[in-house]
């Protein structure tokens, strides 16, 4: 007989009423599936224990929303309106942990969107995502970009909980994403979240390339600036009581990156060949960059498998963590950046993907 899923497995631990009959029989009298459902319990043990603070009784949403996207290695979507300057000591910290760092470089190899004035000249338009393998030791070799130059960013990119999808729509200009039908296991009204737009932008300097090891800036990139800027996004939560999201579905507008007037493939080539940046990695980047409209998804190869797929005909990446637990999708439609994740198989997030309304 045909064992149950890893995904129902775990639904008999988080939503045991929506386990079928027959399914909850067929775990109760086979061995295989009591050891599965036991490494099951211990895996939402420690998510638990992970994603609430001081061992807290309630779900923390942010939180687990956090440990989602970084599971599955996507962004989330950047708050509110009011523009502000960040503290740069808190933004050189975060690009010093790996995994921002890595996004840091990708997001000026490859960005778009609106010049803010007649001076930027942009140079990439996402207009579709590709996985990028990486390793753990890969991240710890990456380049701190905040040693090349200077780095100022507009916005917190922190997420906001508001009352309903109309203020969502209302803060954000996007249309809120609405599932048609939601994955077994799956119960309840979303929590709703908001990101207004980030805006970041660096500058050259020469002097701190070369005490870099990054050896003599090209003169056309010396003080040269780029722009990025990303958001405002939206996301649609349902939790569980593990503290795990059961799903999320995401909506925010994709990156953008524009320069002073340095074109894309100098900046790229530039950024390639710092020095930290594993040969394999920077191979992978050169492969999808040689279009300028390919925005490189980070992908922890020993986590996470990825595989292309389409949604209503658009390219698609879907994702799904080695253990079983997380899944998702991942695509682009005219600038606009849909994540569809959460403790599902793939075959559900590609359902709920292809009837999003």
């Amino acid at each position: 007989m045909r064992h149950p899923s890893d995904g129902t497995l775990r639904r008999l631990l988080d939503e045991p009423v929506a386990v079928s009959d027959d399914d909850r029989a067929h775990v109760a009298s086979c061995a295989t599936c009591l050891t599965g459902l036991a490494a099951a319990r211990a895996d939402a043990a420690a998510v638990g224990g992970a994603l609430r603070p001081g061992g807290a009784a309630e779900v923390d949403v942010d939180r687990a929303w956090a440990g989602l996207a970084a599971t599955l290695a996507t962004t989330a979507p950047a708050p509110a309106p009011a523009r502000r300057p960040a503290r740069a000591g808190r933004w050189r910290a975060a690009l010093r942990r790996p995994a921002v760092a890595a996004l840091g470089a990708l997001v000026v190899v490859a960005g778009g969107g609106v010049a803010a004035a007649n001076d930027w000249l942009p140079i990439f338009r996402t207009e579709q995502v590709a996985p990028v393998e990486f390793r753990p030791a890969d991240l710890v070799a990456l380049p701190d970009l905040t040693a090349y130059g200077d780095l100022e960013v507009t916005g917190s990119g922190e997420p906001e909980t508001v009352p309903d999808a109309a203020t969502a729509e209302e803060r954000t200009g996007l249309d809120v994403p609405a599932v048609a039908e939601l994955p077994t296991g799956v119960v309840g009204e979303p929590a709703y979240q908001v990101v207004g737009q980030v805006t970041a932008t660096f500058t050259f300097d020469a002097e701190s390339v070369a005490a870099a090891g990054g050896g003599e800036l090209p003169a056309e990139l010396a003080g040269s600036r780029f722009r990025m800027e990303a958001g405002p996004g939206v996301a649609a939560v349902w939790s569980q009581s593990s503290g795990l999201p059961a799903l999320v579905v995401a909506r925010a507008v994709a990156p953008t990156v524009y320069s002073d007037g340095v074109p894309f493939e100098t900046a790229r080539d530039l950024l390639l060949s710092l020095p930290g940046l594993p040969a394999d990695l920077a191979e992978q980047l050169r492969a999808l960059s040689a279009d300028g409209s390919t925005l490189p998804l980070p992908v922890p190869a020993d986590r996470v498998t990825s595989e292309p797929a389409d949604v209503d005909g658009l390219p698609a990446t879907a994702l799904a963590s080695r253990d079983g637990l997380l899944a998702g999708v991942v695509w682009v439609d005219d600038g606009v950046v849909t994540v569809v994740a959460g403790s599902i198989g793939t075959d559900e997030a590609l359902a709920v993907a292809r009837e999003l309304r």
